[in-house]
């Protein structure tokens, strides 16, 4: 079933109904699936409450839908991770932002490093990145029909992640010197792990020096594995890692 979200204010359910009026939903609904009254689509508040609703009315910038059925979104994570990328070039920030939303990543925060090939210094570019970016995350969080959208946060500077640091359980860096920590050790030398950072480097990695900045904050260096992995390949693994250890993948 297709699936959308909405905004929570245009869910009515005192009038068993929800508004849609989003254009790019309207068009997709009635140019692309073709959909007409009485054809069914699932609906998520962004808050992981899922609907399945009736198409009642059809416009060229609204969508009436009446509530058939309201439950829990099941498909979120109760692990809450925070992947902090380093911007690669080419499109590869796409793929990241793409599969990590699919797997469960619930915030994505851009970080230029040294090291980066991409330097945004513009702010409408900027802008315009970042709104691409949670664009791609959106229709990623309908296909693998999650119950929120990850957000993606505005860039920033390696200097600028302690302030996420003191909000968050644990904060690693997958690092390819590191030879004697690995991630398992890491993540299972706490208990009541919820809230988790991962911080991945760009193309050519992080320098010794910003590692040690990242350590200064609070951050701890682990290793993947005896491979190294390209930029776009760690976060996702690190993710699969401790979603696996901490019993969020790999079925009960």
């Amino acid at each position: 079933m297709n699936r959308f979200f909405v905004n929570k204010h245009n869910i009515l359910e005192e009038e068993d109904k929800i508004i849609i009026n989003n254009l790019e939903d309207i068009k997709h609904i009635t140019k692309v699936l073709r959909l007409t009254i009485g054809d069914k689509i699932e609906i998520c508040n962004m808050e992981n409450i899922d609907y399945i609703v009736s198409i009642s009315r059809l416009d060229k910038r609204l969508i009436e839908c009446k509530i058939d059925k309201k439950y829990n979104s099941n498909t979120e994570s109760f692990l809450e991770i925070v992947l902090f990328q380093a911007i690669p070039k080419s499109s590869k920030m796409d793929l990241i932002i793409q599969k990590n939303t699919e797997i469960g990543v619930r915030r994505i925060v851009p970080v230029i490093s040294e090291r980066c090939v991409v330097k945004i210094k513009d702010k409408s570019l900027e802008m315009k990145k970042i709104d691409r970016w949670q664009k791609i995350a959106v229709e990623a969080s309908k296909q693998c029909k999650r119950g929120f959208i990850p957000s993606i946060d505005d860039i920033i500077e390696i200097k600028d992640i302690g302030s996420f640091c003191e909000d968050l359980d644990m904060v690693i860096i997958p690092y390819e010197e590191e030879k004697n920590r690995g991630i398992k050790e890491v993540i299972r030398s706490k208990d009541n792990i919820k809230k988790i950072g991962i911080i991945i480097g760009p193309e050519g990695g992080f320098t010794k020096e910003e590692i040690l900045e990242i350590e200064n904050l609070g951050g701890l260096s682990v290793s993947l594995g005896p491979r190294i992995l390209r930029t776009e390949t760690a976060g996702l693994v690190a993710t699969s890692i401790i979603m696996y250890e901490l019993g969020d993948l790999g079925g009960k």
